[in-house]
């Protein structure tokens, strides 16, 4: 049924240019009773959000308007619901729809939200192949250009290997002439020479595919005789990997920086040099240093801070904190270090201060609300907020938060349980904290805080431990366990105790 709005033109150009040139042409001109236009491919219900949003400067997108809205916007040059029409479509980006809206995306040349779907696909690669429908429908460009990207996340090549061939079966009288080109983008040199022979060249011989079955070869020798040189494409780099730096075995410090590598499940070692991170120090990574703050050494507490560049794999001095801190909190956030709390001779501290790299000094911030050593802390927002820690031997419940905007700590809910040495992380607009020691135990405990309300509980740790450090990566946590729908799974273990 036609629905009629009544609208002011003057009031209506200003929004719509394509109304404009109606409004303007001969025919409105020479006929001014014609004051009825009519748009048959626009809803209702459209054009309803539309007409809303000429007169609040808002408008409500869902997943079962956003398409019609974006080609309502589209049609009539409305950049704005446009753009929270993609702003919406981001937000929403899963394994189902992820090539629709690069589709979509590409389609009316919005370069950030193709850009966002992309990086998407890269990254859940083999879940988009396996069960997205609509990667059969992928262009060959378009899959030509993921799978020769080093960024394609996917934990061995043989899954790209898989899912090309999958796409080609999927219509092989129209794609199977483009066998050879797109496996050219394939890293056979990184699947098992035992695979190759008996999965990809008989692959190749049923569909007498002489070229792919040359390429091979030619990988298979590569693969058997070390002395010839390899000009094949390396490894694909990970998009994102886990960091673990310092700690002691048997009483011993260590010295080693490891990477864990997530497409792999494997760690390797960064830095083993004769260098030893103090005791009861805490490290904290920013643009491509590692940051070594504080602790103690022998009776002697620390105000010094090393860093380790990744570039040239050396450690370095850094400007050193206005205080010495043993078992400080450290957190990064918008470039600077912040070292929060931790003890000297006995006393706990709540002082605080801050580092900006490009001047190497630190600066005092406002002290904290309560004092506090060894606590947790993550950013959140724009925001730094610290939990817990201990007092002497005392650990605490107490947590606060700190806007660097107005350089002042504000008190927020106390957590369930009192505790110290253990991790936090901020994870789509929530905190957890997790583990801890408290009361000379440890603990599995994880707290979920949400800033627009308060603390819940979700499932404990697989293990009670404290001193513990995570980071997110993926849309899942990586500390020596991965939590995934509130199941923790133990990650490979690390090539040195630490």
């Amino acid at each position: 049924m036609t629905e009629i709005f009544f609208l002011l033109c003057a009031f209506l150009c200003r929004f719509v240019t394509i109304l404009f040139s109606y409004f303007n042409s001969d025919i409105f001109n020479n006929k001014p009773e014609v004051n009825v236009f009519y748009f048959p491919h626009v809803s209702s219900n459209v054009m309803g959000l539309v007409v809303e949003y000429f007169y609040s400067q808002s408008v409500q997108v869902t997943e079962s308007t956003v398409q019609s809205l974006l080609e309502t916007a589209e049609l009539f040059k409305i950049k704005s619901i446009a753009q929270a029409c993609c702003d919406f479509l981001q937000q929403k980006l899963s394994i189902n729809n992820c090539i629709s809206i690069l589709t979509l995306a590409g389609h009316y040349v919005y370069a950030d939200l193709w850009k966002k779907a992309s990086l998407f696909i890269l990254r859940h690669f083999q879940d988009v192949a396996d069960f997205c429908p609509e990667f059969y429908t992928l262009p060959e460009q378009q899959l030509e250009s993921f799978i020769e990207n080093n960024e394609l996340n996917v934990r061995e090549e043989r899954v790209v290997f898989e899912a090309v061939l999958r796409w080609i079966n999927h219509a092989p009288e129209e794609r199977r002439r483009l066998f050879p080109a797109l496996m050219s983008k394939v890293r056979l040199q990184q699947i098992l020479d035992k695979y190759l022979v008996e999965t990809v060249c008989p692959e190749n011989m049923k569909r007498r595919n002489a070229h792919f079955v040359a390429m091979v070869t030619t990988t298979m020798r590569v693969l058997r005789n070390s002395n010839l040189v390899r000009p094949l494409p390396g490894p694909r780099q990970p998009a994102e990997v886990l960091l673990a730096f310092g700690g002691s075995n048997i009483n011993l410090l260590a010295n080693v920086v490891q990477l864990y590598n997530v497409r792999s499940n494997c760690w390797r070692v960064v830095c083993d040099k004769s260098i030893c991170l103090p005791e009861f120090s805490k490290c904290v990574y920013t643009d491509g240093f590692i940051y070594c703050i504080g602790g103690l050494v022998g009776y002697t507490c620390l105000s010094s801070v090393i860093k380790f560049s990744f570039a040239s794999q050396i450690w370095e001095e850094a400007g050193s904190m206005h205080e010495v801190r043993a078992q400080p909190t450290a957190v990064a956030l918008n470039g600077f270090v912040y070292a929060l709390g931790g003890w000297i001779e006995g006393q706990t501290l709540n002082s605080a201060e801050r580092f900006e790299p490009s001047t190497n000094q630190w600066k005092f911030i406002s002290p904290m609300e309560h004092r506090r050593a060894d606590a947790g802390a993550t950013t959140l927002n724009g925001k730094v907020y610290v939990f817990g820690g201990f007092i002497l031997d005392e650990a605490q419940s107490s947590a606060e938060c700190y806007n660097p905007e107005t350089n002042q700590w504000t008190l927020i809910p106390h957590m369930e349980v009192a505790r110290g040495a253990m991790g936090a992380i901020a994870y789509k607009d929530q905190i957890f904290v997790m583990g801890g020691y408290s009361n000379g135990m440890c603990l599995s405990n994880v707290d979920v805080y949400d800033p627009n309300t308060t603390w819940n509980v979700v499932g404990d740790l697989a293990v009670n431990d404290a001193h513990w450090s995570f980071t997110e990566t993926f849309g899942k946590f990586l500390g020596h366990l991965v939590l995934e729908l509130q199941i923790w799974t133990a990650l490979q273990n690390c090539e040195h105790i630490i």
